[in-house]
């Protein structure tokens, strides 16, 4: 039987609290009582710029920079502790910005979100940043640089993410709107931090009925409608992609439907449905993955734990326009029930589908939902988003993912906010030269070519099948959706990559 949920509340990421001040650095250093860090961020030039405030502080900044030649390089840290009692700030922390640039003040915000952690009260002046991007970069970087993952030890499950307790900001005086670019950065960072803790979570916990149980729980907690298909529930209505995922698992397939809609909207406002891959573990099936290929199998969900954290947001983002979310979850398996090469599929809608391989399972599970999205709920537009293919990562590795789109409009959309939050998607071609190796001679479509390159080409090929008319973009996080590394604003694992972007897009919506 599975292990039982963690007691520890996955849910409730541990992130700051933060504030914007209209306060010099050293006057909001002394309301903060003593003891706090001050971070000020270096930018270049000689001597350092940035450190003027290190004489209202009582030191002299020409000595410090000449003695600790503090670099500009973004992300760079150079530590001054204080005598405690002394000055208004226990620890000063000087941080490179680079240029300034989003990008570089992101990495900055990742040092010092995580030289930070465990910290009492943390003040960071941002005077010099007067771009809202950068600034939210900053923010961003800060939340994402501190998480630390939980972990299930002998003395039970703890959530061991130790951010600061308080961040103020003091801000450009300019930038009037400084507290409401704060605060949406850091609820687009909390929800990664949430889509990362869902995909950390070992699949003996996490099976699809346990995804189902968070998606209610955060349905409550934010106002969602929340539907679930059980098994049976998914056999009755024809989702057969979904039962031949999930037929080898002890751990039956799920679908979950969220509903957002925006407060006091009105008339109708565009609806929009997001939709995520959910293969709680993938051991490729019957087309059995090598055994290093497994291992970070349990995070093949996080296109299903983007699409949660993100309907857990849109209502703190103040999200205006009404959006579903589709989490198509399964666990594929090996096992006397499990779906074979060669079967023939009949998807929600109708469409059949041969199955050429048994671990190109994510395609199959996205297939019934976007059938679903596109014949009953139909909406203005469709985004589905999946760890779906290792050619994605071979093309375009871990720092960017491809983006398929039947509408220009959407994708540069998309690719718009993509960049602006530091989650960059990369255009590609729907060749429609290529759709001929979906041909297949005993059902309507091929789920999967051997023959044929091009294989996130072709994986985003099959899915254009069952979208109809609906604008459509299809996100494939293969790559980016999983870190191999400890650095920056990644920890080892899950990322949850998308879930910041998704939301600054359909923050833009009206």
């Amino acid at each position: 039987m599975p292990a039982k949920p963690p007691a520890c509340d996955l849910l409730t990421p541990n992130v700051s609290e933060w504030s914007v001040s209209d306060r010099s650095p050293v006057d909001t250093l002394a309301a903060a009582g003593g003891g706090a860090h001050l971070v000020l961020l270096v930018g270049p030039g000689e001597p350092a710029t940035g450190l003027d405030v290190l004489d209202d502080l009582g030191l002299d900044a020409h000595e410090v920079a000449s003695a600790h030649e503090p670099s500009a390089e973004p992300g760079k840290r150079t530590p001054l502790p204080l005598p405690p009692g002394r000055y208004a700030a226990r620890m000063v922390h000087l941080v490179g910005r680079g240029s300034g640039a989003p990008e570089d003040l992101r990495a900055a915000g990742a040092e010092i979100g995580r030289a930070t952690r465990g910290g009492d009260e943390v003040v960071i002046d941002a005077t010099d940043v007067s771009d809202v991007d950068a600034l939210a970069a900053l923010v961003e970087g800060a939340v994402l640089g501190a998480w630390t993952s939980p972990k299930w030890t002998g003395d039970g499950p703890t959530s061991p993410t130790v951010a600061a307790r308080q961040v103020t900001i003091v801000a450009d005086p300019s930038l009037t709107e400084a507290g409401a670019v704060v605060a949406s950065a850091v609820t687009r960072s909390r929800a990664a931090l949430l889509a990362r803790q869902l995909g950390i979570t070992p699949s003996n916990i996490k099976n699809p009925a346990w995804m189902a149980a968070q998606a209610r729980t955060l349905g409550q907690r934010q106002g969602l409608a929340v539907k679930v298909w059980t098994e049976r529930d998914l056999a009755k209505e024809g989702f057969g992609g979904l039962l031949a995922v999930g037929g080898g698992s002890a751990t039956p397939p799920r679908l979950v439907q969220l509903d957002y809609e925006p407060p006091r909207a009105a008339g109708r406002t565009p609806h929009v449905v997001l939709v995520g891959k959910g293969i709680t573990f993938d051991s490729g099936g019957l087309n059995v993955k090598p055994a290093e290929g497994m291992l970070a199998m349990k995070t093949d969900m996080m296109g299903s734990a983007a699409v949660l954290a993100v309907l857990a947001a849109c209502r703190d983002a103040g999200v205006a326009v009404k959006v579903t979310g589709l989490l198509a979850l399964a666990e594929n398996a090996v096992s006397g029930a499990a779906y074979r090469p060669s079967d023939v599929v009949t998807h929600y809608g109708g469409t059949t589908v041969e199955i050429g391989n048994t671990d190109a399972e994510g395609r199959i599970v996205l297939a019934d939902a976007l059938a679903y999205a596109d014949k009953v709920l139909r909406p203005d537009v469709i985004v589905d988003i999946a760890t779906l293919t290792g050619a994605a990562r071979v093309a375009l590795a871990r720092a960017m993912a491809p983006v398929y789109a039947t509408d220009d409009t959407l994708r540069d959309a998309l690719v718009d906010a993509s960049v602006t939050v530091g989650e960059t998607l990369w255009p590609m071609p729907l060749t429609a030269a290529y759709r001929r190796a979906l041909d297949s001679d005993v059902a309507d479509v091929k789920q999967f070519s051997s023959a044929h390159g091009g294989g996130s080409i072709m994986a985003a090929l099959f899915l254009r099948e069952f979208v109809g008319s609906t604008p459509w973009a299809h996100l494939d996080i293969a790559g980016p959706g999983r870190s191999d590394v400890d650095a920056g604003i990644l920890a080892k694992g899950a990322t949850g990559f998308g879930t910041r972007l998704l939301l600054r897009w359909l923050e833009g919506l009206r």
